[in-house]
Order: structure tokens, then C-alpha cells, then sequence
């Protein structure tokens, strides 16, 4: 069984971890609003999702 020869430092460690952020979420155009949207997800602004009306929209008054 592999075993390290020697401990590995702070700075080495902390090094390695400092790739292991978390990115921005990717988003999309809405084809029929145009508004910013998670990709494979229904659009929040107007309910649909490839081509269809999934949800009815929130009314103004709604939340």
C-alpha cells in the first residue's frame, strides 16, 4: 500500500484547494422572452420551455 514519505505542507495543500471553487451558474437566453434562464429549465418570466407553455405565468400581483 502506497504511503506518503513525508506530511505535505499548508501551503502545498492550500495550493491544490484553491482550484476547488464554485463557478458561476451558466445561463441562457429564453427564446420567447429573451429573459436570462438556466439552460434545460423552464423560464421563470414567462413559463415556457422548447416552444411550449409549460407553467402559466406569475401575474403582476402574484408572488
Amino acid at each position: 500500500m502506497a504511503v506518503p514519505k513525508q506530511r505535505q505542507s499548508h501551503a502545498r495543500t492550500n495550493k491544490r484547494r484553491s482550484q476547488h471553487k464554485i463557478g458561476a451558474p451558466a445561463l441562457a437566453e429564453c427564446p420567447h422572452c429573451h429573459a436570462a434562464k438556466r439552460p434545460h429549465r423552464v423560464c421563470a418570466t414567462c413559463g415556457h420551455y422548447a416552444g411550449r407553455e409549460i407553467v402559466a405565468p406569475p401575474s403582476p400581483g402574484e408572488e
